[in-house]
């Protein structure tokens, strides 16, 4: 019995460490945080283009360019590339031109890119070779991988030097049938032939997968290397040459993104071998790369963790900023070696209030890398009391927050008969107004300026965002005028007496189809399992449409699934945002271009919204760099998207980080995705820290020991009476 009770104590004791992490964990210079969704699907960097990929992608991965962490406007800097360069322009004879030529004279735009020499890979066996020089891990044969998981549970594993031609490997990919390749549409309008070299390996794929299964889960590897792409070529091994159709400076900011990060044919080889689908072994999930960090952990759904790429560049923290910086604290890393953190631990909480309780006791660093409404909805919690408020303060919580370039948005799936664009002028008219009328009756000023105050913003009036060229929300007297009205010099959103007119015009007065009398019932496709707090949001959202009649199903599933159905083109009205890739018009307004269309062209406008003016005005967007004619030029389309109501327009939200004490340099910034290289902890201070705000609570121990000795004297009682009872009746 005591062996017993002493195992129970020891439980009990345990049972008081909320830790999610093995003991001790928090003296390691490690880097905790949660992620609530499903893994990220995507990590290779060709195919991944979510926030919550962003986290792993862009510490893996590095494309040419970055951003500087602190620099507000955004600043490009080098991170693979050796400096940042601007194009030189050709005419159609291929002569030099002045960097002032006029569009239409420019043929061509170039970009000699240098890249870093001596950047090395992360160690994987792709690399490894025996002594006669052949690959040691490239044939083998069915079976002979057996039950490995992991690219580290290979013997050999080796690196190289990453030249030019790992840059124009990865242009190429985007051409590649059997990848997701968002960013192919795009990418095909400018890089010289890239549109042709889609349709030739399409052809030499199809050749490669003649008279095999559809369903073969291994296809053969395609060497992308046999067939020249005009638009990338390697000068040399540390000179990329990309060649552009015309006029197009938004390419600066592309060479900052993920797909533009080098590959290496090696792995696209490796990873094409019998069995490594079955056994999860991909680019999406062990890519290779020439970042900070390398994913040495990764367990679907609970864990992921990235370790220090020890072939990592020599890298230094920046010694500028903005005004402000300094004072908080931002520039006393100047010049040291970057990464600062060993490892980048994630787990996975589902709900938000376990991340939140997690947070406040010090166990999570920082409660989700990618998403930047955390320190807005702490931020709430802090000023609703002046208890909390000593509470947070008490404990150092660091809340930066600032206004940032990223949107949340309702769509309507334009290929959808009912909400989407219509198949006759008669059928659009109808479909317009009703999309009308539905985004003047969501009061987002309600719900996300009033209510939902956590996850808040100011409400939205078109695609583009304030803080980028052009740009006119915010301004006085700027409005959409199609959900909003001038009243006494205000702006206010137009009454329900002018959507109940939609509603008819679109032939569902009251709600109701006026030639059948039966409601309207539409679907709302959620990108989340509904979870407490988020069923408070989407219960808002159906008394928004139950103001017209409206009677809306909210259609839940996970990231992953919805993404599935979107590709599909099988979704009607969904909720999405967008952080910004760069900080330029084009990159919202790109959202809406036709030949970007998700469920058609797997690119990005999730509406698959389709206006000829729209998309030949966007065309012209393009090639004009900032000044009268482009802000023209964006008015022009904000004018036709806010008649068309492609979106109920949301609103822009707040950009809030948080992060404890202990952690330094972190800074609200949607663009800048490499965040974590920058972070330094101070394992002392957490260690003492946790120790203090989760000391061991006594009580539950002694009220179980006052019941085990309660128990053992009512045993002893029993027995003893027991025994007397015996004894008496034996004296008979």
């Amino acid at each position: 019995m005591k062996a017993g009770m002493g195992a129970a104590s020891l439980a009990l004791l345990a049972a008081c460490n909320n830790s999610p992490f093995p003991r001790g964990a928090e003296r390691e210079n490690t880097l905790y945080m949660a992620f609530a969704e499903r893994s990220p699907r995507y990590l290779d960097p060709t195919s991944s283009y979510t926030a919550p990929e962003s986290t792993y992608v862009y510490e893996i991965s590095e494309p040419p360019y970055g951003y500087h962490p602190l620099k507000r406007p955004y600043t490009l800097i080098p991170r693979a590339a050796a400096e940042v360069v601007k194009p030189y322009f050709l005419d159609k004879q291929g002569q030099r031109l002045p960097d002032d030529a006029p569009g239409d004279q420019i043929a061509e735009a170039v970009y000699d890119i240098p890249i870093r020499p001596g950047l090395k890979w992360s160690p994987h066996p792709a690399f490894a070779k025996d002594a006669r020089g052949q690959y040691l891990y490239h044939r083998l044969k069915p079976g002979e991988l057996g039950d490995r998981r992991s690219p580290f549970e290979f013997k050999q594993l080796a690196t190289r030097e990453v030249v030019a031609e790992d840059f124009v490997y990865a242009l190429k990919r985007h051409a590649n049938p059997r990848l997701e390749a968002p960013v192919a549409p795009v990418f095909s309008e400018h890089v010289l032939g890239l549109k042709d070299y889609l349709a030739t390996v399409k052809r030499e794929s199809d050749k490669q997968l003649a008279g095999l299964p559809e369903n073969l889960p291994d296809k053969p590897f395609l060497d992308l290397r046999q067939w020249p792409l005009a638009g990338a070529v390697a000068v040399n091994d540390h000179l990329l040459r990309i060649r552009l159709k015309g006029r197009y400076p938004q390419w600066q900011y592309w060479l900052a993104t993920n797909f533009t990060a080098p590959v290496p044919w090696e792995a696209d080889a490796f990873y094409a071998q019998p069995g490594m689908a079955a056994n999860s072994m991909s680019m999406n999930r062990w890519p290779v790369g020439t970042g900070p960090f390398m994913m040495t952990e990764y367990v679907q759904d609970r864990r992921h963790v990235m370790s220090r790429n020890p072939n990592y560049r020599p890298d230094t923290y920046p010694c500028e900023g903005e005004p402000g910086d300094a004072e908080a604290g931002r520039l006393a890393d100047c010049g040291k070696p970057v990464p600062f953190v060993d490892k980048v631990v994630a787990i996975n909480v589902k709900e938000r209030v376990p991340i939140k309780e997690l947070f406040k006791q010090g166990y999570l660093d920082l409660p989700e890398m990618d998403r930047a409404d955390w320190g807005v909805n702490l931020a709430v919690d802090r000023d609703d009391s002046d208890e909390v408020k000593a509470f947070f303060e008490q404990r150092g919580f660091q809340l930066p927050m600032t206004v940032d370039i990223s949107n949340w948005y309702l769509g309507f799936n334009w290929m959808d008969p009912v909400v989407g664009q219509g198949d006759t002028p008669e059928q659009q008219k109808r479909n317009r107004a009703l999309r009308q009328a539905i985004s003047i009756a969501i009061d987002w000023e309600e719900g996300y300026g009033r209510i939902f105050r956590d996850k808040g913003g100011d409400a939205a009036h078109g695609p583009i965002p304030p803080g980028v060229f052009g740009a006119k929300e915010g301004q006085p007297g700027e409005f959409n005028p199609v959900t909003h009205r001038l009243v006494h010099g205000k702006v206010e959103r137009r009454p329900l007496e002018d959507a109940y007119k939609l509603m008819e015009q679109a032939g569902y007065p009251g709600g109701r189809d006026a030639k059948t009398g039966k409601p309207l019932v539409l679907n709302y496709d959620f990108q989340r399992v509904v979870t407490p707090e988020l069923k408070a949001e989407n219960d808002w959202l159906i008394r928004q449409f139950a103001k017209l009649g409206i009677q809306l199903d909210i259609r839940a599933t996970d990231f992953n699934q919805f993404q599935e159905k979107i590709l599909k083109g099988k979704h009607q009205i969904f909720w999405w945002g967008w952080f910004a890739d760069y900080p330029d018009a084009e990159n919202f307004l790109f959202l809406l271009y036709g030949p970007n269309s998700k469920s058609q062209h797997e690119g990005e406008n999730t509406a698959n919204y389709l206006n000829p003016e729209f998309d030949r005005l966007y065309r012209k967007l393009q090639s004009l760099e900032d000044g009268p004619e482009k802000a023209d030029v964006m008015a022009k389309m904000n004018d036709i998207v806010r008649q068309d109501a492609p979106w109920a327009w949301g609103y822009w939200s707040y950009s809030g980080l948080a992060f404890q004490r202990w952690v330094h340099n972190g800074k609200p910034g949607v663009v800048v995705r490499d965040r974590a290289r920058y972070l330094r902890v101070d394992a002392e201070d957490r260690t003492r820290s946790i120790a203090a705000w989760n000391g061991p609570v006594w009580w539950p121990l002694l009220a179980f020991a006052v019941g085990g000795l309660a128990i053992f004297i009512g045993t002893r009682r029993a027995w003893a009476k027991r025994e007397a009872a015996t004894a008496l009746g034996g004296s008979r």
